[in-house]
């Protein structure tokens, strides 16, 4: 017999190489199929409490749905296209396109969506807002085909939308978000695309890049995935609802096949006392561009200094963050062409029917029109006449809680320090119109009528 001597650190190499064979061919194979079993069955229980169940398209494996993406006849045609163009290699370009396609396509967890995001946006939510939802919300959801996709058309005031829109609807499905490339940032990457969302490059003008994301969308419409897009292309940095983008909007109309199912989009208006972001996104507006320069130093003062003021017992909500649903609108009841700029004016106008009317983006409205400082008469009898008579969801209040309502809002706004008290009365501080003319404008264009575009009127049902 002869004896081989090795040294510790090679033994102890090999032996490590020896289990994960082992374990890589034995072992987690039989693991992930256990815990797969597990997955399968709580996600058949949770369909059951869902409204509109979890579609298998979005519960497929990543790796999967990347090959399927990639393979797709429509993509493939512009692989070679794009080798064609821009004389590479085909392969170079498959591997552009698989490159695109890792990025886009999400890793969905439902465990990570209903056991730890739907919790933290509800706590999230309501430890910053009263939040406020309208009183057509479920009727709106239970409307719509169970067959149909749904795909919710949100405006986009505040970050915040992403939490609010999934903590109210978590009890109708799990939502698949578009998100920009702010959120492509480890390991926040990691956590939103296990939620589900998918990540876009509002700069890219890429053909072949623009047709793996179309292809994504269509295929994730065509199987009834629930989603949830802000076609504005990003926040609203003058608070006013902005002219839709068509391009999430034409990828869906592009696909949409009548045979297969129907597409229903829910608008969703989303309005504020408070805009976390307010000042930032004023300040990008004033530049003129949308580079917006808050700093992480300066975020975390601001937490810190919420929690401060909650150990210290003086913190206070940064009042109501409200949600509306709208009437659903049918992509099949169009006219046959398809319209894509009339679906846009439509859904603009539905989500701007009913725009919550807040308190205090009514008193910034009444500030503003004021020449003189305003006495707590004067307030109430203004905030009154500026309600909107037609359009927009307005406080559902009676005379007495109406007083009280004007009277919260105009509290919340001295304590921010944008006015103050003149007199018997309460006046703009000096350097904050800016602010009050960023809250006024979510509903100034409510006192408008709303428009009228050709062949818009048959696009609602």
């Amino acid at each position: 017999m002869t004896t081989v001597e090795l040294p510790l650190w090679l033994f102890v190499l090999i032996v490590l190489f020896a289990a994960v064979t082992f374990a890589s061919h034995f072992l987690f194979p039989s693991v992930r199929w256990f815990f797969r079993r597990r997955l399968e069955r709580a996600v058949a229980r949770l369909n059951t409490r869902l409204t509109r169940p979890i579609e298998p398209f979005k519960l497929a494996r990543r790796y999967d749905m990347i090959q399927r993406l990639i393979y797709d006849p429509d993509v493939t045609s512009a692989i070679v296209a794009h080798a064609q163009a821009n004389n590479v290699p085909e392969n170079v370009a498959f591997e552009q396109a698989r490159r695109y396609a890792r990025e886009i396509v999400p890793s969905f967890s439902a465990f990570a969506y209903f056991s730890f995001g739907t919790r933290v946006a509800r706590w999230l939510a309501t430890a910053l807002y009263d939040v406020r939802t309208g009183l057509n919300n479920d009727q709106q959801i239970q409307s719509v085909d169970p067959d149909a996709t749904v795909i919710f058309v949100m405006n986009h005031r505040s970050n915040m939308d992403y939490v609010l829109v999934t903590y109210l609807a978590a009890r109708s499905s799990a939502l698949s978000y578009a998100v920009g490339e702010w959120a492509r940032v480890w390991p926040l990457s990691r956590l939103i695309k296990s939620m589900g969302a998918y990540f876009i490059r509002r700069r890219s003008r890429g053909l072949l890049y623009r047709k793996v994301l179309s292809r994504y969308v269509q295929l994730a419409t065509q199987a009834g995935v629930t989603q949830a897009i802000f076609p504005e292309g990003g926040l609203s940095v003058n608070g006013r609802l902005m002219p839709l983008k068509m391009g999430l909007l034409s990828y869906v109309v592009e696909g949409f096949d009548p045979s297969h199912r129907d597409v229903v989009f829910v608008p969703v208006a989303i309005n504020y006392d408070r805009v976390l972001e307010d000042r930032v996104l004023i300040a990008a507006d004033q530049r003129g561009d949308r580079r917006f320069g808050a700093r992480i130093t300066v975020v975390m003062a601001a937490i810190l200094r919420l929690l401060l003021q909650w150990v210290t017992r003086r913190y206070h909500k940064f009042g109501v963050a409200s949600v509306v649903f709208g009437p659903p609108v049918s992509l099949s009841a169009l006219t046959a062409d398809h319209d894509i700029d009339a679906l846009a004016h439509t859904l603009r106008d539905s989500i701007q029917d009913v725009m919550p009317v807040l308190f205090v983006p009514l008193l910034a409205r009444v500030f503003l029109d004021a020449d003189a400082p305003l006495t707590a008469a004067e307030m109430e009898a203004a905030a009154r006449a500026a309600l909107p008579a037609d359009r927009g969801t307005r406080p559902v209040v009676v005379d007495d809680s109406f007083a009280a309502g004007v009277e919260q809002a105009r509290d919340a706004l001295l304590r921010r320090g944008v006015i103050e008290a003149q007199g018997h009365g309460w006046q703009i501080v000096d350097g904050e119109r800016p602010l009050f003319e960023f809250y006024a404008n979510s509903i100034d264009e409510l006192a408008a009528p709303p428009r009228k575009p050709e062949n818009a009127a048959a696009a609602k049902s």
